[in-house]
């Protein structure tokens, strides 16, 4: 949120204010009261009563937050995660920082940015599209930045899970034909030993691109080898509780 107080004080009335849909009323903080507020960071409501002092690089503000949002929901398909949300008005919005942080690492992440409207008193429609995850539970936030530098954290209020696949797949290389450098995308539903070699037109055996365990989940591949033009054949091998095998052509061209 826009407040960073350091708390030694009693509030007597706090903010009325919900996340989305958000409405804002008096603050009065108690005599004594010590507020230290970070550079970047805001307080604000429709009016402010201080009773004791104020410092820090930020600022307090008595009306509207500069940007409200009505809704920011998530969707997702596969290893693709979907945000959308919408501000009900925007005032100096120079855009959104999108930030994402995976639990296993529980490190917030600056991933996109999304130019936001300036001022504006009509409603505005956003989306984002994270793409190609891995398997885990991802948390989500928009950092909200003024043109003057203030900025507010909105949270996506609920976890998205990136579950595994539910079966075995592997793509056509693209571009395909290839000059030579491409991709693969394979998915596997298990954990496993994953091999993918590649075969010239008499099956001989001429180069390994992927030869290790893997976990569950989803996979890009990159092959780029001084290989003659011509027709190649990758074949994808899956060791496991299950075994998966498949084949394609891939074409060189130099």
């Amino acid at each position: 949120m826009r407040i960073f107080i350091i708390i030694n004080f009693i509030v007597v009335a706090l903010i009325s204010r919900l996340i989305y849909g958000q409405s804002l009323s008096n603050i009065t903080y108690a005599p004594n009261t010590n507020i230290d507020i970070g550079t970047g960071a805001d307080v604000c409501a429709d009016a402010i009563i201080i009773n004791g002092t104020f410092s820090g690089g930020g600022t307090i503000c008595q009306g509207p937050l500069p940007v409200v949002i009505s809704s920011f929901t998530s969707s997702v398909n596969k290893n693709n995660i979907r945000l959308e949300w919408t501000s009900e008005y925007e005032v100096n919005n120079s855009g959104f920082r999108i930030e994402r942080k995976n639990i296993k690492e529980n490190l917030w992440k600056e991933i996109w940015f999304v130019a936001g409207h300036g001022t504006t008193n009509e409603p505005h429609s956003y989306s984002f599209e994270d793409k190609k995850l891995q398997v885990s539970t991802y948390k989500y936030r928009l950092k909200q930045i003024d043109y003057n530098g203030s900025y507010e954290y909105f949270d996506l209020p609920n976890d998205v899970l990136v579950s595994p696949p539910h079966e075995f797949r592997i793509s056509q290389n693209y571009p395909n034909p290839s000059n030579p450098k491409c991709k693969i995308d394979f998915e596997i539903p298990i954990d496993g030993k994953v091999s993918i070699k590649l075969y010239d037109i008499l099956g001989r055996d001429v180069y390994s691109i992927v030869n290790e365990t893997k976990e569950a989940g989803y996979y890009t591949a990159v092959f780029d080898a001084n290989l003659a033009s011509g027709v190649y054949f990758y074949r994808i091998i899956v060791e496991s509780e299950q075994k998966f095998s498949k084949t394609l052509k891939m074409i060189l061209v130099k």
